[in-house]
């Protein structure tokens, strides 16, 4: 999320005396992730600005200072001696520990507002405090004890990052499925949730293996992939081991990490039981009370306009940046300031009265007869649909086009992927086949290495690197159950899931290198982009319509689990190869925590399921405490490309061909105009993907709250740029953690009966409801 005036954690100033190079995390998207996904995806982001040449950055060390080329391994730290094997049992324990917290996390948020966040900088920092802990007091215990250096660390990040994986599954097409009736229940299909999770996920693990040195070494510098927020981590943990005021400094951050993670998770446990004051201030509410049923403010209330107190948006905030920030809010108050009330007052939408029955004198209270809600998704194709509805075209429209924009804008690098994938893949078999002197002349001629003038040396000796036995029969494994899986629990045939393998491994190029560049992750729109995909390939073919959506959302699910796991690998080797971390040692660990979260994610879906129903059977609710904003995208996209009666409004479809065209528009200008010395202009173009967010999403306080926690980022890092250096990161991931989590033993309260639900206060909330 944002940093505006500095880079990460110790970067001050480039070796050219340029100002430092600034880290802007963005907001899938993932921004984060959104759907599941990062938006604009919400993970710890925070990209370099384009505009600052971020070839060296000098790195601060206590009174040292030494030049660090962001495109190279970091030296070794004089004091800190090298790890044989840091591949540790403690190193692995820790991080599935760290990155279960985040998945629990993740669920949560993501259900209530669409993104979910990486568990990356907050398995660093807080897997340091508990490694060095045990470091001091085990001494040589086995497993506990031992030297603690930064490349274990490294591992502590992987594998919590692995475990704190695959939450976007389950916070956007598998719910998504449940709305459609194309499920039973959760508890029903548990098995079937998890062979679908094993497949969207060990495939993109396997696939981008071989292309670790394509995306980290051969075309990094060419292509100015810096991953942001993983060469933030690896600084973090460089400085966190640094000899003399790195160790104290660790403990500072590790300090406010632990607060702000704590405080973060009282206040949203506490908040459920009075949340109109705690957490949700519905100010128009109170200006409607105070002046006596005034009708004036009721109308601002009903659209969305109040102030939630969301630490893990705050915190969000803090490190997307203001350009980030800004345009989400430019998009909410465009979306449900400008468009939404048009839409109503012209009678092209209308809203929903969502408390009582007029008819009812004891359910209806006729001061609260215009609150009214235009957030309904229910019951489409039956009348005059919500500005919701309305609205989500332009937003899924936006999102999709700005990114396959991006997509085909970089070709070239995704056709010299493909051939370097081939290259590695003839490498590998030639090796073996060398050995047994069989190796037939064609493929040695596809192994030969090019060279390239800046060619950087891997620092990863052949032992080091992931061996070709590992990853080469798990792609053909995984695809091959991949088509099982799909054909027997879900009726699709072999080439249909082909195909959308074959979706996920192109939609991966799209998302590393994207959140190489911008540190913005676009699975929201790459998940789209397969729907889309799939809705003309199931069209024409004669599948009923349940069976068609059950095809799109299946297909999706696998496209953009895929492409999202390969991104969090190449991340993960981004930070490995910064800090000499051998990539082997990291694909193990990532690969074990991939494993605890392919069975913890869906336990812990099931569980928020039972404690919320209303999130996969919204009709028979008439409240719901999550808003799932991904999920209704994903429901809307797979109904309209299945369904060829669905009404989509003639003035949502020509708006949202004009926004998107607008977005491609923006893409091809900023690419191919402000290059140079005009680059510098690129930072006043809006985000769209974060815009494109604030349409889809129908709650207005996201947006507030993110760029409440901007100017907070903003601010402190111009008048106290030490503290923001140290504190920022870790207080963002403490509260954006902490809220996520507080938000899992909600659920759990829940369905122990002693919830706010149950014992709770509404006071101060519209219609005594929140």
């Amino acid at each position: 999320m944002a940093f505006d005036e500095k880079t990460g954690p110790e970067a001050t100033v480039t070796a050219d005396g340029h100002a430092p190079p600034v880290y802007r995390p963005s907001l899938d998207t993932h921004a984060a992730n959104m759907g599941g996904e990062a938006m604009p995806h919400p993970s710890m982001k925070a990209p370099f600005d384009e505009n600052i040449d971020e070839k060296d950055v000098t790195h601060e060390m206590g009174e040292d200072q030494e030049i660090l080329d962001l495109y190279k391994p970091f030296p070794q730290l004089e004091g800190v001696a090298l790890e044989p094997q840091p591949l540790t049992l403690r190193a692995v324990i820790i991080g599935i520990l760290l990155g279960s917290l985040v998945n629990a996390s993740n669920v949560y948020l993501g259900l209530k507002t669409g993104f979910t966040f990486g568990a990356s900088m907050f398995g660093a920092i807080f897997g340091f405090g508990i490694a060095k802990f045990l470091e001091r007091t085990c001494g040589n215990i086995p497993i506990l004890g031992g030297t603690f250096g930064p490349q274990e660390n490294s591992i502590i990040q992987a594998s919590a990052t692995g475990a704190g994986g695959l939450s976007g599954l389950f916070v956007a097409a598998l719910p998504a499925m449940y709305q459609l009736d194309l499920l039973t229940t959760p508890a029903n299909d548990f098995k079937r949730i998890i062979t679908l999770t094993l497949v969207s996920s060990f495939f993109g693990l396997f696939f981008v293996t071989p292309l670790r040195k394509f995306f980290i070494i051969q075309v990094s510098r060419e292509l100015r992939l810096l991953y942001p927020s993983s060469t933030a981590t690896a600084m973090t943990i460089r400085s966190m081991h640094a000899a003399g005021t790195g160790s104290l400094e660790a403990m500072k951050k590790l300090k406010a990490l632990l607060i702000t993670f704590t405080g973060a998770i009282v206040h949203r446990v506490v908040s459920y039981y009075c949340i109109g004051i705690l957490y949700d201030w519905h100010i128009f509410t109170w200006f409607f009370i105070w002046g006596n049923y005034n009708n004036a403010a009721i109308h601002a209330e009903n659209w969305g306009w109040i102030i939630e107190l969301t630490p893990a948006f705050i915190g969000s905030g803090m490190l997307v940046g203001l350009n980030v920030a800004c345009s989400m809010m430019t998009g909410s108050i465009l979306a449900w300031g400008v468009i939404g009330p048009l839409l109503v007052t012209t009678g092209e939408c209308i809203g929903k009265r969502p408390y009582g029955d007029p008819t009812d004198p004891e359910t209806f209270d006729p001061k609260w007869q215009l609150y009214t809600s235009f957030t309904s998704l229910s019951n489409i194709g039956e009348g005059t649909p919500s500005p919701r509805y309305w609205l989500l075209w332009p937003g899924v429209m936006i999102m999709v086009c700005a990114s396959m924009a991006e997509l085909f804008i970089q070709y070239k690098t995704i056709w010299i992927g493909v051939k370097t994938a081939w290259r590695q893949s003839m490498k590998g078999i030639h090796g073996v086949m060398s050995k047994r002197g069989k190796a037939p002349a064609f493929m040695e001629k596809y192994a030969i290495n090019e060279r390239r003038a800046d060619h950087v040396e891997d620092f990863a000796t052949p032992d080091q690197q992931v061996p070709v036995w590992v990853w080469a029969p798990g792609i053909i494994i995984t695809v091959v159950v991949t088509c099982i899986i799909c054909a027997v629990q879900f009726g699709m045939n072999v080439g249909m899931a082909i195909f959308a393998c074959v979706l996920g491994f192109i939609f991966a190029f799209l998302c590393i290198q994207c959140s190489g560049v911008t540190d913005t992750n676009p699975l929201t729109a790459a998940a789209k982009a397969s729907q889309l995909v799939f809705g003309g390939v199931t069209s024409g073919q004669g599948y009923p319509v349940k069976h068609a959506q059950t095809l799109n959302l299946i297909a999706g699910g696998v496209a953009s689990g895929a492409a999202d796991m390969s991104t969090s690998l190449i991340s993960d080797f981004r930070v490995g190869f910064l800090l000499r971390t051998p990539p082997k040692s990291q694909w193990y660990a990532q690969a074990v925590g991939t494993f605890i979260a392919m069975w913890l994610a869906p336990g812990i879906f099931v569980l928020f399921m039972m404690a919320y129903p209303c999130v996969i059977k919204p009709d028979d609710y008439d409240t719901c405490p999550f808003s799932y904003p991904s999920v209704a995208a994903w429901r809307a996209v797979a109904e309209a490309v299945t369904d060829p009666n669905l009404p989509i409004q003639r003035s949502s479809a020509i708006f949202a061909c004009v926004m998107g065209g607008v977005s491609v528009a923006q893409a091809l200008f900023r690419h191919f105009y402000l290059n140079g010395p005009r680059e510098k202009y690129r930072i006043y173009l809006p985000n769209w993907m974060a815009l494109a967010i604030a349409f889809v999403i129908p709650q207005t306080y996201y947006s507030t709250a993110s760029l409440i926690g901007a100017l907070i980022s903003h601010f402190w890092a111009k008048k106290s740029p030490v503290s923001f250096n140290v504190y920022c990161y870790a207080v963002a991931a403490g509260l954006i953690a902490g809220e996520g989590l507080g938000g899992f033993i909600g659920a759990c309260l829940e369905l122990g009966g002693v919830s706010g639900s149950t014992y709770g206060s509404n006071i101060a909330c519209p219609a005594n409801a929140c």
